[in-house]
């Protein structure tokens, strides 16, 4: 039986011109695509990501995930995040976006999944559409009317996060179910490439770029021309082939690789 949705991938990681370690980890390998992007200093940061994503790995090679067994491997995530807080590497935490591969009655679907300020962004119809919402102070004062979009990408408190995995933080994790298209092209990046690169660019970069390897590697060397402050992962996943209805597979024009195969603020953190 041919998988419910098969997609095209593309990664790329950098610690930025001013970080020694990359807290930053991530995983691009069906069914699962999230960037978590780790904080606490003193290489917790980078232990807490790394625990997040092998336990995410474990489901490499499944054809589709469902919303329990997401849940599942977060909250054993948490668990291990808060190990390494009590073992003597302060307060731990990363955060945690990007999408799985679902099926709803045979058919594909998009599970995106969100906590923290790290970004999912989905590119159809040649719209980019930011998926998920920034668990943070500034994007609080956006939804209050007391801060302009403009005025929150320099607002000294753009870094004060309210939900993590870690850093003492009980917030749970946003969830989006949504029917994958073919022809869409998700973004999942952490916040050192929304902070360097304009939204404009970023939407120049997906619509002209048809490899998502290129397209990946192209954003984290525009993040790191730019400044490279902070640590920049970008993840690139495209619809190539989407079950609409069960026994029916759609296909783009494009080969298809089968290898590649709301909101309430607790704890937080600063990164």
């Amino acid at each position: 039986m041919r998988p419910a949705l098969v997609v095209s991938t593309g990664s790329a990681t950098h610690p930025g011109l001013r970080r020694v370690l990359n807290e930053d980890a991530h995983l691009a390998m069906a069914p699962v695509f999230v960037v978590a992007d780790g904080m606490g200093g003193h290489e917790a940061g980078e232990r807490a990501s790394a625990a997040v994503i092998a336990e995410f790995s474990s489901s490499i090679g499944k054809a589709s995930l469902e919303l329990d067994e997401v849940r599942l491997a977060l909250s054993r995530a948490r668990a291990h995040v808060e190990e390494l807080s009590t073992a003597g590497d302060g307060r731990a935490g990363t955060t945690l976006s990007g999408v799985v591969i679902a099926s709803v009655d045979g058919m594909g679907y998009w599970l995106a999944i969100n906590i923290g300020d790290s970004r999912t962004y989905r590119l159809a119809d040649d719209e980019l559409e930011q998926i998920s919402v920034d668990h943070s102070v500034v994007q609080e004062l956006i939804d209050a009317g007391e801060l302009s979009v403009q005025d929150a990408a320099h607002d000294r408190r753009r870094n004060i996060i309210t939900r993590a995995i870690g850093a003492s933080s009980t917030g749970d994790a946003d969830y989006w179910l949504f029917p994958a298209e073919v022809g869409d092209r998700i973004m999942v990046c952490s916040d050192g490439l929304t902070s360097e690169v304009a939204d404009a660019r970023i939407l120049e970069v997906l619509r002209s770029t048809p490899d998502p390897q290129s397209a990946a590697d192209l954003l984290v060397a525009d993040a790191v021309d730019a400044g490279g402050r902070d640590n920049i992962t970008v993840i690139i996943v495209d619809a190539v082939s989407v079950a609409s209805r069960p026994g029916t597979l759609l296909e783009s024009d494009a080969d298809i690789d089968m290898d590649t195969r709301p909101r309430e603020a607790a704890g937080g953190g600063v990164r």
